[in-house]
């Protein structure tokens, strides 16, 4: 079955970095897209960044664009984020998922939580 864990979350000074990881098993990760999500509270869940299938291609969210880096290594099925300049505002569970046409696709792993804060 599908499982996607995901990991690297913390507690983190304002400019501050953390790198979030994603384990994928139970599809073929190298073949589809790949993004991160994140959820804060009150609010709902937002797209923040997306990687092809190869690697070629990413997005970004406006808030996150400049800050933040989507990787991936299909050799592990891992993907990864790397968040720098973390804002207070960056504060959420992030989440990662497949990503079909936009929207993300099958069930969410259990996040990770990100707190920026003094």
């Amino acid at each position: 079955q599908v499982q996607l864990v995901e990991s690297g979350g913390g507690l983190v000074q304002p400019g501050g970095s953390l790198r979030l990881s994603c384990a994928a098993s139970g599809f073929t990760f190298s073949t589809w897209t790949m993004s991160w999500y994140r959820q804060a509270p009150g609010k709902e869940r937002e797209l923040v960044a997306s990687i092809t299938s190869t690697g070629g291609s990413t997005n970004y969210a406006d808030s996150v664009k400049g800050r933040f880096t989507i990787s991936r290594d299909n050799a592990k099925n891992t993907v990864y984020l790397q968040m720098n300049s973390l804002k207070f505002e960056d504060t959420a569970v992030y989440y990662c998922n497949r990503n079909c046409g936009g929207r993300a696709f099958g069930s969410w792993g259990q996040g990770t939580q990100v707190t920026v804060s003094p």
